[in-house]
C-alpha cells in the first residue's frame, strides 16, 4: 500500500495527476543514454550521460554520476540542480554533439545548436525531449573518478510520454570502466 503522497509539487498542478505522471516518467527509465543539464549562475551545459538510476521512491530521488573533470560537475556541484532529458530513438544523433562542453547558440535559446528552455530550477532542458526531470541536489558522494548526485525530482514532464526513448544500444557509443 502507497504512502502519502511526497512533494514537492509545483505550483497549480493536481498532486495526485502530478505524482502518477512523474512515477510513469521514473517507471520508464531504461538502461539508456540521455542529456545530463546543469547551471550555475549564468553558466549552464548539457552532456551525454548514462550513469543514472532512480534511488528512492519516497521522496523521489535521481542519482547520477559524473566525472569529477566535467564541467557538468562543477555546475551541478556549484549550482546544486541538473536535469535529465530522455531522448526520443529518433534523435539519437543528438548525443553525439554534447560529448564535449558545449557552447550557448547559435542561435537565441540554444545550447550546442540545440534548443533548450530553462527549467524551474534553471537548468537547461531540451525542447525536443520525449521526457525529462529536474532535480535539487540533496546528497553527493565521491567515488574515485566520479561524484554521485542524488537529487529529488521537483520537476517533470513527458511531452511524448508515448515515443520510444534513446538506449545505449541505440547508438555505437559506450562508456564505462
Amino acid at each position: 500500500m502507497a504512502g502519502p503522497l511526497v512533494g514537492p509539487f509545483p505550483a497549480g498542478v493536481d498532486p495526485d495527476s502530478y505524482d502518477r505522471l512523474r512515477r510513469r516518467i521514473l517507471w520508464r527509465m531504461p538502461a539508456g543514454i540521455y542529456l545530463l543539464g546543469s547551471a550555475a549562475g549564468a553558466r549552464r551545459n548539457l552532456m551525454t550521460h548514462n550513469l543514472a538510476v532512480q534511488v528512492a521512491t519516497e521522496p523521489k530521488l535521481l542519482a547520477v554520476a559524473v566525472r569529477v573533470d566535467a564541467v557538468t560537475h562543477e555546475l551541478v556541484q556549484a549550482g546544486r540542480v541538473f536535469s535529465l532529458c530522455f531522448l526520443k530513438r529518433e534523435d539519437r544523433a543528438l548525443v553525439r554533439g554534447f560529448t564535449k562542453p558545449v557552447a550557448e547558440g547559435p542561435g537565441p535559446g540554444m545550447l550546442g545548436g540545440v534548443e533548450v528552455r530553462s527549467g524551474t530550477t534553471g537548468a537547461p532542458l531540451v525542447v525536443q525531449a520525449a521526457a525529462w526531470l529536474e532535480c535539487e541536489v540533496r546528497h553527493e558522494l565521491a567515488l574515485g573518478d566520479h561524484t554521485l548526485f542524488v537529487g529529488e525530482v521537483v520537476d517533470c514532464s513527458a511531452p511524448d510520454e508515448e515515443a520510444d526513448v534513446l538506449r545505449m544500444e541505440d547508438t555505437r557509443l559506450n562508456y564505462g570502466g
